[in-house]
């Protein structure tokens, strides 16, 4: 892994560290003497490890506040004391003065605190690497393992995240992933000023197939049936298993009519063509759907949505399955003119 090292520094301290920092098949190097270009650098891209110049204006400063980040806290930081006062105090006082400003710079937010003394660069052929420089390089690899330990909890937690939201016999998106999604899509339709449209979708009679097949056969239903509405979608129509043989898809960019379009084509799809279940049995389900569109008056949830769509699914139902109800655009002009009547 290449590993990523922000400098906060001036060139003359760059030019002190470890000749091996610029081995650009290890290490990648950028330096920066400002303290804001060094935040607005780390918050855009994040560092595996940070060497700070101790003498430089900001420095304890920048230490301390990248441990009160949160997203930002697991990047080793390293600060080099190279301050020509501290560097004579050292050899004036003795170890047991260095330590106590070891462990101050460290409780003030360094993972480590090195005291160096600037190495001054000749013509002459590199010596061997000094203590510091080692132990330098020593905290580099201690900033690598950091780093490399948290690459892996991300994907961890990422993988956790993907299998938390997807249902596992459809591989579809989940209920909670549509908590988590129908909130954003209806913000993010207020703002681009959109139309935003849902369908909510039952299996007619889907008990009479656990009944007479047995549930395995109910659940191979389900997962031919989530292929077929999957391939049967636009792009940017996210279907969710929402529970059971009930299914809820996501319209972005979609009136009520287009809506009520897409699930008629749905309802067609599903009824047209009798489902493989194996090469001796095959079975032919209907579907009765809902469907309902964002209105000013909804919460930023979709509760109110939802609801919506599922009242018209009852009624789908209620008049005899594998039909199509939901809302349009005339039956809202209707609403608002009986309401101005009124």
């Amino acid at each position: 892994m290449n590993i990523s090292i922000l400098v906060f520094g001036g060139d003359h301290f760059l030019a002190t560290l470890p000749d091996r920092l610029r081995d650009a098949s290890t290490f990648s190097v950028e330096a920066i003497a400002n303290v804001n270009q060094a935040v607005s650098r780390i918050q855009i891209k994040p560092p595996d490890v940070i060497v700070v110049q101790a003498s430089l204006d900001g420095s304890m400063e920048l230490c301390r506040w990248l441990k009160e980040q949160t997203k930002l806290s697991w990047i080793y930081c390293i600060l080099v004391e190279d301050t020509p006062e501290l560097l004579a105090f050292k050899s004036q006082f003795g170890r047991e003065w260095e330590l106590e400003m070891t462990c101050a710079a460290l409780r003030q937010g360094a993972d480590a605190y090195i005291w160096q003394q600037p190495k001054q660069k000749t013509d002459n052929p590199p010596a061997e690497e000094t203590a510091n420089e080692q132990l330098l390089l020593a905290h580099l690899s201690v900033g690598l393992r950091k780093a490399q330990k948290y690459r892996d909890l991300v994907r961890t937690n990422d993988l956790l995240t993907a299998i938390s939201l997807a249902d596992s016999l459809t591989e579809l998106k989940n209920r909670r992933a549509l908590d988590g999604d129908l909130p954003r899509h209806i913000q993010k339709a207020r703002s681009s000023e959109t139309p935003l449209s849902l369908i909510i979708l039952d299996v007619d009679y889907f008990k009479k197939v656990n009944d007479s097949y047995g549930h395995l056969v109910g659940d191979r239903l389900l997962q031919l049936l989530s292929h077929r509405l999957r391939h049967n979608l636009r792009f940017g129509d996210t279907p969710f298993r929402y529970g059971g043989e009930e299914f809820v898809i996501v319209l972005t960019n979609t009136t009520c009519d287009e809506a009520l379009l897409v699930a008629r084509r749905l309802n067609r799809v599903v009824s047209e063509q009798p489902f493989a279940i194996n090469n001796k049995l095959a079975i032919n389900v209907t579907i009765s759907v809902g469907t309902a569109c964002l209105q000013p008056e909804d919460d930023t949830k979709g509760t109110s949505l939802l609801e919506r769509a599922d009242q018209f699914l009852l009624q789908a139902k209620a008049a005899g399955r594998n039909r199509v109800i939901g809302c349009s655009r005339n039956m809202f002009r209707k609403a608002s003119h009986l309401q101005a009547v009124s």
